[in-house]
């Protein structure tokens, strides 16, 4: 039998236990049976990520620093991110940036897209990687559940703000790391944002990670024929600090079988390092591979009401965004 057979054979086993995907094993797995490599073309782009002060995030940016990317920081925490871009300047092939912003403000995640887009960079990357799995509900500042503003609300922000200021370059990509919570739960724009009575942090989550998917699609239907790309990334079950805090039973009993965080930044930085066009836009990813949106019959939609929803949350966003921030 071939490797490549023997490989795909051992991709589609791993994908049907699902424990076995997601888990380090999964990883190891794919890497040495698919001979994986770094990809070839990050050396000078200028990438944006967005937590990077920890976890996935951080992991990201080290890996893309030594390839010889141009490495932009975003966090909330002044020392943390001075800690992060001082271990990605050590290591770095590129230049190294940090920008402080709270990714659950709107005014803030405004602020910083202004600073971007009057700068005159060409960011060839966005990662969407701050995250929040909190076990309280929580509002902002600015009155929204904490979720929803930084999972959805401020990278939707960020991007439009950037992609019409032309700051995201022609051939630029939008990379959102999304969660196996995902599968869970069916979009439902009426369920989206949650109040105190209902809450639920890891359907919170869920949700919200859901949401990003279609979203992406809708960027895809929309700025597709420009040359930019987007996509949506499902990093497997890793060990990082929001795990720990949001899901300390789940990290305590899958704690030896968790990814590290290089592993679960691997297709990140894969995608991030593709060849202009490439791969095709709108899809899931999860180690290297599209993968399907959906695990649970009853979670499923149709792909007109994909295409539906995807506009929906999208017109959502901007009301909600526009009742935070008022006129202009």
């Amino acid at each position: 039998m071939s490797r490549s057979r023997w490989s795909s054979l051992v991709d589609r086993a791993l994908e049907a236990s699902v424990v076995g995907s997601f888990t380090r094993v999964g990883s190891s797995l794919r890497a040495q049976g698919e001979a994986w490599t770094d990809p070839e073309h990050l050396s000078r782009r200028r990438v944006l990520v967005t937590g990077a002060t920890s976890g996935i995030g951080l992991a990201a940016a080290l890996r893309m620093a030594r390839l010889g990317a141009h490495v932009h920081l975003v966090g909330r925490n002044p020392q943390k991110l001075s800690d992060a871009e001082r271990q990605v300047a050590a290591v770095s092939e590129g230049d190294v940036y940090s920008h402080l912003c709270d990714l659950s403000s709107c005014h803030g995640t405004r602020t910083l897209a202004d600073q971007l887009g009057s700068s005159n960079l060409l960011i060839d990357v966005l990662v969407h990687n701050a995250g929040a799995l909190l076990s309280n509900f929580t509002l902002t500042t600015e009155g929204v559940e904490t979720t929803v503003a930084t999972h959805l609300l401020n990278p939707y922000l960020l991007t439009e703000a950037l992609l019409s200021s032309n700051t995201l370059a022609p051939a630029g990509r939008v990379i959102t790391m999304s969660s196996g919570g995902m599968y869970t739960q069916r979009a439902d724009i009426d369920k989206l944002e949650m109040t105190a009575a209902d809450y639920s942090g890891s359907v919170a989550y869920a949700r919200a990670k859901r949401a990003q998917t279609l979203l992406s699609q809708y960027w895809t239907r929309r700025y597709g024929d420009s040359g930019r790309g987007f996509h949506v990334v499902h990093p497997g079950w890793v060990d990082t600090p929001g795990v720990d805090e949001g899901l300390p039973l789940f990290s305590k009993v899958m704690g030896p079988l968790l990814r590290s965080p290089d592993q679960g930044a691997d297709t990140l930085v894969w995608l991030a390092g593709q060849a202009d066009g490439e791969p095709a836009s709108g899809q899931f990813w999860h180690d290297r591979h599209p993968r399907s949106l959906y695990r649970v019959p009853s979670t499923r939609l149709s792909p007109e009401q994909e295409v539906h929803l995807g506009n929906d949350i999208a017109t959502w966003c901007d009301e909600r965004i526009a009742a935070v921030l008022g006129p202009e």
